[in-house]
């Protein structure tokens, strides 16, 4: 079936593709959104479920420096659709905001399911058309889109311009499954490897300590790496170690296991106590006590921290130590990180479309009239609201460029 419209196409329902269309809507342009899922927002709504982080309150230019070697390409683009921008288009569509303690900004019905049926009935209200369960599988070779959906039904696609807003590669199957990867390839289009960002790492643990500790958290603890910190709470894992902290300096810990193989990070199990004044803590006579009811006791650790303790290859060593050189170990355990997660358990993706390969306006260079928003494109962020706040300020940007292209093509 082919289809010759004057119209444009996103493909992509997530935000970014959502985003954009909205812009173009409001714009005037007749809007046509293909979604390979048979529901729009699938990895927005999972995003949603322990509270949707949309965006951070910190002071904008600390915020972007949050997006690392991507920072100064993003800046503009950030600056021009601020957070405050996007809390206020949040509201526009009935959804009050909230500042949680840790500066993070969320809807104050926390969830995502109530925006984006908010959001769906604002797209509707537009024009904008809905195309879901089409799986986009390229270009022809007259530049024509080429769909698939249900029983094989080819659909080919001419519009106007075209917005690719098809994720990274985690969480397949929600729908961004990095397919589009081999599209572009294909085409001569620079892409960065993908790679799974804000992702746990894999330890070694021992069988005794991963079968008494795996799905418990390790609270109130600090991890370093190369001079950064972190603090909060860690998930112990059947086969590593993830949670926010460990997010938080993923980037940093995938790129040296890359470079040489493994990485080691440090624990401080003790990090609301100085360490002369754990020592004096660690100086109380152990008498009848075992050596886990002294660290307990004395040491104040819990049953998890201890086990780290005892999964050390020297532990048969630790109770001889003097109280220095164990607080030491203490409050700076090392673990050795083997290798990330694999991409599909990983929360968001690094790699994608080279900024190279795009131009001021977010089209591709050798697509004319095609443009990449969002997650596609090579940047990453750690979570904290850095996510979403890129996927939309892309996304507008582009419509932006879009109409500007339009206009010239008039």
């Amino acid at each position: 079936m082919t289809s010759q419209n004057s119209h444009i196409a996103v493909i992509g329902g997530g935000p970014s593709g959502l985003m954009a269309a909205e812009v173009l809507a409001a714009s005037g342009y007749k809007v046509t959104v293909y979604e390979q899922k048979p529901s729009l927002g699938r990895k927005f709504l999972m995003a949603g479920r322990g509270g949707l982080n949309l965006t951070h309150s910190e002071d904008i230019d600390k915020f972007i420096t949050r997006y690392g070697s991507a920072a100064d390409r993003l800046a503009p683009v950030i600056t021009a659709f601020l957070p405050a921008a996007l809390c206020a288009w949040c509201e526009g569509l009935g959804q009050e905001v909230f500042v949680g303690s840790s500066g993070r900004v969320f809807p104050k019905a926390f969830k995502a399911s109530p925006l984006l049926r908010a959001w769906i009935n604002r797209l509707e209200s537009l024009g904008v058309n809905f195309a879901l369960g089409q799986h986009w599988q390229g270009w022809d070779e007259n530049d024509n889109l080429i769909f698939t959906g249900g029983n094989d039904i080819h659909t080919i696609v001419k519009p106007m311009a075209t917005v690719l807003a098809l994720g990274g590669a985690s969480w397949p199957r929600l729908g961004s499954d990095g397919g589009w990867v081999e599209v572009l390839s294909g085409q001569g289009i620079s892409i960065v490897p993908l790679r799974p960002a804000n992702c746990g790492f894999a330890v070694a643990w021992s069988d005794i300590f991963r079968t008494r500790y795996a799905g418990q958290p390790l609270k109130s603890v600090v991890i370093s790496f190369m001079g950064t910190q972190v603090p909060g709470e860690i998930m112990i894992t059947e086969k590593g170690i993830e949670g926010g902290p460990v997010y938080a300096l993923s980037a940093a810990l995938r790129n040296m296991i890359a470079k040489q193989g493994n990485a080691v990070l440090h624990l401080d199990l003790r990090p609301h106590v100085k360490f002369d004044d754990y020592v004096q803590k660690l100086r109380m006579p152990r008498g009848a006590l075992s050596f886990t009811n002294y660290l307990r006791k004395a040491g104040g650790l819990s049953p998890i921290a201890i086990g780290l303790l005892m999964d050390r290859p020297d532990r048969k060593d630790l109770p001889n130590l003097l109280p220095e050189k164990l607080a030491a170990i203490i409050k700076n355990l090392p673990v050795q990180l083997t290798a990330p997660f694999s991409l599909d358990r990983a929360i968001s993706t690094a790699g994608g479309i080279s900024f190279d390969a795009i131009d001021e306006n977010f089209m591709l260079k050798k697509k004319s009239g095609v443009f990449a928003v969002g997650e596609m494109l090579d940047w990453e962020a750690p979570t904290g609201g850095y996510l979403l706040q890129a996927c939309f300020a892309t996304a507008v940007a582009a419509a932006g460029g879009m109409k500007s292209f339009l206009e010239e093509q008039k």
